[in-house]
């Protein structure tokens, strides 16, 4: 048995262990008591022992690798304070299907929980088919999405209350009015007095609230932590060497770090990604930057799906800055600089391991 602290803890006085109880009884006591202090002193050993190995196999970490340490908590705006009960709501929203016209799509039928908030496609399926026109755009990811500046692939919206209600009023997407959710809404007692409960202010079922209540619930949609942090907290055996290497290819040569900032690996901004400007898009060559976190469900990569796994993406990159993208300059990388490079993009992965 796997000693720990708890294992090994004095006994309270007047309240033996079962074990010791049944040697008294059996006037084996005294005995037992040695035997007892003998296993003590040499668990408490072993736990010291332990305690130095886990003790050395921390160590501090430099200031610049402040930035990369994951946050407390949320970041709520001030106009659209948190509650638990907000945050319920909003989950709640955002797994009903009845938010689109024919009832049958919800926020979760594209950012699927199950596929870190994405639906594993290139392009989302919503009530229609899009027309030959539309700008065909991958799913993005909610991991972290309360870090973000600007939302949508274009960076159309300016808060998270602002785009809720854009994926509901989308006629390819969920095809409704926001009017007519809140309306569908009011018709239900239930739903009528959840908003009441939440909003005891405006207590009633509007756009507004819907919007406020969706935003609340994906600010907590935080990604868990993985090997990197650990890392970054002082544990020397969380990450390995490849990792630990390709880390300083992804701050140094390829510079990625330029536009993957902060601990989430996104400065929410809008950057020219090198990529065939789709007729669509009508000439934008500019999109934000996503999230770095959870990378190993969240293929194919890109806002239109085009590269298949992480060493194209890495190939991408490198390759295009020698024709286009130029800002940060060139680079060029051997068979095993790449590899370490996506080993430490694994190691922001919760289910990654060393």
């Amino acid at each position: 048995m796997k000693l720990t602290p708890a294992a090994v803890r004095p006994l309270s006085p007047g309240a033996p262990s079962h074990f010791a109880g049944r040697l008294a009884a059996s006037g084996g006591f005294s005995r037992a008591r040695r035997i007892a202090a003998f296993v003590l002193a040499t668990a408490a050993v072993i736990v010291a022992t332990t305690s130095c190995v886990s003790i050395s196999t921390r160590n501090p970490r430099p200031p610049e690798l402040a930035g990369f340490r994951r946050p407390t908590a949320a970041r709520h705006p001030s106009d659209n304070r948190y509650s638990d009960a907000m945050a319920e709501l909003g989950r709640r929203l955002f797994t009903e299907p009845g938010l689109s016209a024919n009832g049958t799509v919800s926020c979760a039928s594209c950012h699927d929980p199950k596929r870190d908030f994405q639906d594993g496609r290139r392009f989302p399926v919503g009530i229609v088919e899009p027309s030959a026109s539309a700008a065909k755009r991958r799913t993005p990811t909610l991991w972290n999405v309360g870090e973000h500046r600007r939302f949508f692939w274009d960076g159309r919206a300016a808060s998270l209350e602002e785009q809720a209600l854009k994926p509901i009023e989308n006629p390819v997407e969920m095809g409704n009015s926001s009017a007519a959710v809140a309306e569908r809404l009011r018709a239900d007692k239930t739903w009528r007095a959840a908003f009441a409960a939440v909003f005891p202010d405006d207590p009633s079922v509007t756009p507004q609230n819907i919007a406020r209540a969706l935003a609340t619930f994906q600010r907590t949609l935080t990604s868990p932590p993985s090997a990197f942090d650990r890392w970054v907290e002082g544990d020397d055996t969380a990450m390995s060497d490849a990792a630990r290497r390709g880390f300083t290819l992804f701050q140094g040569k390829a510079s990625c770090v330029r536009c993957h900032t902060g601990w989430a690996f996104t400065d929410g901004k809008l950057h020219d990604v090198g990529l065939a400007v789709a007729p669509a898009d009508q000439g934008r060559v500019r999109f934000k930057t996503p999230t770095l976190r959870e990378l190993s469900g969240r293929a194919p990569f890109m806002h239109d799906g085009s590269l298949a796994d992480l060493p194209a993406v890495i190939h991408h990159y490198e390759i295009d800055r020698q024709r286009r993208i130029l800002a940060f300059g060139r680079f060029s990388l051997g068979p095993t600089e790449r590899d370490d490079l996506v080993q430490f993009l694994l190691s922001l992965d919760s289910r990654s391991q060393p």
